[in-house]
């Protein structure tokens, strides 16, 4: 898993709320089990026009978002199904942060997995970066984990995330990785 420590990025800004795991990757994506390709099914209903090509009207395909790393979705991101397709979508794509007022249990715990961190803000703060991202497209956020802030023009807020999957994020490693951590401790146990 890839570190997080800070990150400077543009937004991109999707407002729908309830946007559920399929529609972020489609089921026909979903018989892979490494995350090639899973880039191009990002949100593909939206993306895609019928005869394939791309749909200049959808946000994902506008210049403004070309590089954006922080998606600034709507309420309730990752409803629906389990899928841990939807944060692999997301990270083969280039994203790092998604900012929402809330995110599904299940969706939020395989992003914090997949190194995808996913950033609660209240209402009046999320309502603030949709305007900002509609008035200067290309105006850039800063997500700092360890001091757990983002800031975007104008304003900082600090943000919420439990002490384990912050020390997984900052040091790139998964449940796993950090376990294998305390290796030589494991090991001085066994040998007791």
């Amino acid at each position: 898993m890839a570190q997080f420590t800070r990150l400077t990025s543009r937004v991109m800004a999707l407002p729908a709320n309830d946007i559920d795991t399929d529609q972020i990757i489609p089921a026909q994506y979903l018989k892979v089990i490494d995350k090639n390709g899973l880039a191009e099914g990002l949100f593909f209903n939206w993306r895609y026009l019928p005869d394939g090509s791309p749909n200049p009207d959808f946000v994902l395909n506008k210049p403004e978002s070309a590089e954006a790393h922080i998606l600034l979705a709507g309420d309730n991101f990752g409803c629906g199904s389990s899928r841990e397709h939807a944060p692999w979508a997301l990270t083969a794509y280039g994203f790092r942060v998604v900012i929402s007022t809330s995110f599904a249990d299940i969706f939020r715990s395989n992003s914090l997995k997949n190194g995808l961190l996913p950033i609660v803000v209240d209402q009046a703060t999320h309502q603030l970066l949709f305007e900002l991202a509609g008035e200067a497209p290309r105006a850039e956020l800063t997500v700092d984990l360890e001091s757990q802030t983002l800031s975007y023009p104008g304003g900082t807020v600090h943000f919420p995330i439990d002490p384990f999957n912050k020390t997984c994020l900052l040091n790139g490693v998964d449940e796993l990785g950090y376990i294998l951590g305390f290796e030589e401790e494991i090991t001085a146990y066994e040998n007791r």
